[in-house]
């Protein structure tokens, strides 16, 4: 996939770019003294520079109190019911559905409208027929990679009839079309929506501060958690789909979409300025088309985004693939969740490569022309000519599948292997689950995992007493240089505490965190090896767009098969899920080190170890840490999903809230899921921020 990945770039802030120094004057001498390159991180400075022994102190605190007390119950004192009011919000939308104006002047105008588009456009990809769809979509994937016989072109072409082949072979088409009839209006609102966000963000500094925590709640808040009140507003099938997918697709589009306006380049600005363009002006004919490749970049990330939520939309009838991959769970068929999940990751892989080399495209057309002076057709898709060629193309599409006689996809060139795909998973975990001889097997590692280090570090989270963890985390994020931070932090545990959730917080810190840990130790390991080796890269590349766009309900079924129900799987899903990201951060950060540096440590003869720990990693430190900060997004995204596996705590709820329609529960623990990852977030941000700490 691109470089910036749907885990990547719907991340609480983007990437900044990474600062380049010189090297030491002897990287490699006996001193073994570090190079002065970018600045230390800000918390490892004031550590050094005398914080240190605050530090410590607050660290003493907290092991001594817990000790001393062995208690960390929140005072019920300061708890206060949420869920009856929310209980009450709940009862009042379903008695008042069909009678207040609310509903039948509004809410309802919203539901049909965005009910009938799904379906029209679900009619007319039927009505085209398989010939007409994978032709049109071939056709329209190898134009905007650059036409002509170019290899880039043909290689996207190929995907793109790959693609809609196996969804056929697999007997899936019709259900691919579903999907596919959602993603088109899905994405189409979440662009726009999008877009106006960021804009709004890009241009105005009051915006970027009002919307930036708005896009934070929308990226950690758990798709669970809002279900329901959508459900209660719009009811089951794609009306409450289509509103959860925007939610949680937009803000991709919108943050980079403002990074790309921030980042304009100013000179072009200024003489647009100096020409006597008008503010409108200047934003169409500049600001706009210098942010063209983050907005291109943006839209790959929506579109992952909402593949992403196929699946989750599937429980509250959305149909299309996701149903298939939510029925396989719900049997224990191994087998036909993988195929649906296959062709899911298949679409998935065949926008991101459209959409990526359309970038390219736009970035250097010439350069993918092998140095022709010929700017590309994506140059020339504009006015009429381009957009009477793209209508003929539509119709003569429309047209070929009713001719031809085709609209659905042959049931003779159909295959079925769901049923011996169970049946070999069924065989692994048999064999690998115990009396594996030396390892012992899953099983094995997944109750040490329980006994010496998730029970234990629970324990400890809740025999903390809670003033101890407020106190530690605001002296965290004012050590890493950030007093807002460390406000965030304490106003963001206060909230948990308030609504009476600390206990079950705590079991879901405990999980984060051992989760964090080792997609951290594997990812930046993995990182580290991708970005020395460019051909271990192209080997891993295509195995980490299977992890990041596989729905995660597809490989819990083995997760569970393999190391049981529990908090382990829970883990090993969370892993699985954010480890594409950090590998993917952790490889362009190393790349990304200035050439210079390198070339002078190796002159000053620096072996190979000593260039990665003195030059390359401190001087990826902001990439690296934007990896810490992915990683903990993307594992609070997922552990909601392992409340369905037996991870219990917080996960649990937003399940259960969903499943038995209990506003109160469900949606109290998706806000505390949102305060840990806004916790999480400020402390992690603020650590690699270069604002000065007032």
């Amino acid at each position: 996939m691109s470089t910036a990945t749907p885990d990547t770039a719907p991340a609480a802030k983007s990437a900044p770019a990474v600062e380049s120094g010189k090297p030491a004057t002897s990287p490699a001498g006996p001193s073994g003294g570090a190079p002065s390159g970018d600045e230390p991180s800000r918390l490892a400075t004031r550590l050094v520079t005398g914080k240190l022994p605050i530090f410590l102190a607050a660290l003493l605190v907290v092991v001594v109190s817990a000790v001393v007390t062995g208690n960390g119950a929140w005072p019920s004192g300061l708890v206060y019911d949420v869920k009856t009011p929310l209980d009450e919000v709940s009862n009042w939308l379903t008695d008042q559905r069909d009678q207040h104006w609310l509903f039948l002047y509004f809410l309802l105008h919203i539901s049909n409208s965005a009910e009938a588009l799904v379906d029209n456009i679900y009619m007319v990809l039927s009505t085209i027929g398989w010939i007409g769809v994978t032709g049109l979509a071939t056709l329209l994937s190898w134009y905007v990679a650059g036409g002509g016989l170019h290899r880039r072109s043909l290689r996207v072409a190929g995907i793109t009839v790959g693609t809609f082949a196996v969804c056929g072979v697999l007997n899936l088409w019709d259900y691919a079309m579903a999907t596919l009839s959602l993603m088109i209006v899905a994405v189409a609102v979440a662009a726009v929506v999008g877009l106006l966000l960021g804009m709004i963000a890009g241009l105005s500094e009051r915006g970027d501060r009002i919307l930036r925590p708005v896009f934070d709640t929308m990226q950690v808040m758990p798709a669970f958690a809002y279900l329901l009140p959508l459900v209660l507003l719009f009811g089951i099938g794609s009306p409450a789909a289509l509103v959860a997918t925007v939610i949680y697709a937009a803000p991709p589009m919108a943050r980079l979409t403002s990074l790309g306006l921030r980042n304009a380049n100013p000179a072009a600005l200024e003489a647009s300025a100096s020409l006597g363009a008008t503010p409108w002006q200047r934003l169409r004919t500049a600001r706009l088309p210098l942010a063209r490749k983050e907005m291109l970049l943006g839209l790959n990330q929506t579109i992952m985004m909402a593949l992403g939520m196929v699946v989750l939309a599937s429980m509250i009838g959305a149909g299309g693939l996701g149903d298939k991959v939510y029925q396989g769970l719900s049997k224990d068929n191994f087998g036909m969740s993988l195929i649906a999940g296959v062709a899911i990751v298949l679409i998935a892989i065949w926008l991101d490569r459209a959409t990526a080399a359309a970038g390219e495209q736009l970035e250097s057309p010439a350069a993918l022309k092998n140095g022709s002076a010929d700017p590309g057709p994506l140059s020339r898709l504009r006015g009429w000519p381009a957009w009477t060629g793209l209508v003929v193309l539509g119709v003569v599409a429309y047209l070929s599948g009713p001719i031809a006689g085709q609209r659905f996809w042959p049931s003779e060139w159909t295959v079925r292997i769901s049923s011996p795909i169970t049946k070999g998973m069924g065989w692994i975990t048999d064999h690998v689950g115990s009396g594996v001889p030396v390892v012992g097997g899953t099983d094995v590692w997944a109750a040490n995992m329980t006994t010496w280090v998730l029970n234990p570090m629970r324990d400890a989270l809740q025999a903390t007493p809670w003033w101890s963890l407020l106190l530690l985390v605001a002296v965290l994020a004012w050590l890493a240089g950030s007093w807002r931070a460390a406000v965030t932090g304490v106003l963001s545990l206060g909230v948990i505490g308030v609504m009476g959730t600390w206990p079950k917080s705590m079991d879901t810190l405990a999980q984060v965190i051992v989760a964090l840990v080792l997609t951290l130790i594997l990812g930046v390991a993995i990182g580290t090896v991708a970005a020395r080796s460019e051909r271990f890269m192209r080997i891993i590349r295509p195995v980490l767009d299977v992890m990041q766009t596989m729905p995660q309900f597809v490989y819990l079924v083995p997760v569970v098969a393999l190391v049981g129900v529990g908090r382990p799987a829970a883990i090993a899903a969370a892993v699985v899920y954010a480890l594409p990201a950090v590998v993917r951060i952790t490889a362009q950060g190393l790349r990304s080190v200035d050439p210079a540096a390198m070339e002078a440590s190796r002159s000053l003869g620096s072996t190979t170890w000593q260039q990665l720990r003195q030059v390359q990693l401190p001087l990826a430190r902001r990439s690296l840490l934007l990896a810490v900060n992915q990683g903990v997004v993307l594992v609070l995204a997922i552990v909601v999903i392992g409340g369905l596996v037996g991870g219990g705590a917080l996960g649990y709820d937003v399940v259960y809230g969903l499943q038995k329609s209990d506003l109160g529960v469900g949606l109290t623990a998706g806000i505390s899921i949102v305060c840990l990852g806004l916790m999480l977030d400020r402390l992690t941000q603020s650590a690699g921020s270069g604002k000065s700490g007032k």
